[in-house]
């Protein structure tokens, strides 16, 4: 059966999942004139949407009960596997025709378990995880790394560019979810690089500000410098993206390097690193807080 393409007024969007970054990607939807329903677990954390005339229901299955393609973004596989296929998961409310797409940074093999499950009964599945944190989601220029059917995929290309201005399709179930690996492996080994370097300038005596001027323009430039290096300076860690999903994020990718019998010592260092920051106390604060444990270890106190 065709799925049909997605139109305003017409293809009715559910979401599961409405917090630093899902509540800004479903705004921008209902914004280009599609009609929501949404679930959260904390359910003030849909406040924003309800209130831009969104409809807010008890569970991930009313959610697709009420909508031809449904979006998720929530924090870890298990909360995947729970909104999905759990007992009131979207599953359960699903039906021939939809299309179920999973946006959180989880595991490819989940990925290609949900859509094995959801094609059993008719529904289509894209893993379609994104980059660009919660700046990237406010102001709609995510990118978005998609896994999953063709036909699938094009059907809802017009949602997916309501919310992002890199969209490209990576291959079959679990594609997205490899490439977002990829994405992730280079920031935290950037991350590293970027807070060393401003701690070194610290040091030195340089103002940040200035030095910034000069780095980030040229070949050490890099969107963590640019975008996260202003809020270091500006002593500002609060997330864009949390350190405890970071950790999550680089746990698959170091389970999928040894299943692949890669070694990624880079990013076994940078895991290492954030497990300090979380035993620190600073899991909930953004991945930039990794500074906050160099300075640590350096003996420095600001």
């Amino acid at each position: 059966m065709a799925i049909p393409k997605a139109e305003p007024g017409k293809t009715r969007v559910g979401w599961i999942g409405t917090g630093v970054m899902g509540r800004w990607m479903c705004q921008h939807l209902i914004d280009k004139g599609y009609q929501a329903t949404v679930y959260n677990r904390s359910k003030e954390k849909t406040k924003p949407l309800a209130d831009a005339g969104a409809k807010v229901v008890d569970s991930p299955k009313q959610v697709a009960e009420n909508a031809d393609v449904v979006f998720a973004i929530v924090g870890f596989p298990k909360d995947v596997r729970e909104v999905f296929l759990g007992d009131n998961g979207a599953l359960a409310g699903g039906r021939p025709g939809m299309v179920f797409v999973d946006m959180t940074t989880s595991e490819p093999s989940l990925a290609k378990e949900i859509y094995d499950a959801c094609k059993a009964k008719g529904i289509a599945s894209i893993d379609a995880p994104v980059s660009g944190g919660d700046v990237g989601a406010k102001e709609a220029r995510l990118s978005i790394m998609i896994g999953g059917d063709a036909d699938a995929v094009e059907a809802v290309r017009p949602l997916f560019e309501c919310m992002g201005k890199t969209i490209v399709h990576q291959g079959p179930a679990g594609a997205g979810q490899h490439t977002k690996m990829v994405n992730q492996i280079l920031i935290a080994t950037n991350m590293i690089g970027v807070c060393e370097a401003l701690l070194y300038g610290y040091k030195a005596g340089l103002d940040a500000k200035t030095v910034l001027q000069s780095v980030g323009g040229g070949a050490a430039a890099s969107w963590s410098l640019n975008n996260l290096g202003p809020r270091i300076i500006d002593r500002n860690f609060e997330p864009g993206f949390f350190v405890e999903h970071f950790i999550k994020d680089m746990g698959i990718a170091l389970d999928e390097a040894k299943r692949m019998g890669l070694s990624l010592p880079g990013l076994a260092l940078a895991e290492q690193l954030y497990l300090a920051v979380q035993a620190q106390g600073y899991g909930r604060k953004g991945t930039h807080a990794l500074m906050l444990a160099l300075e640590q270890l350096s003996g420095i106190k600001r």
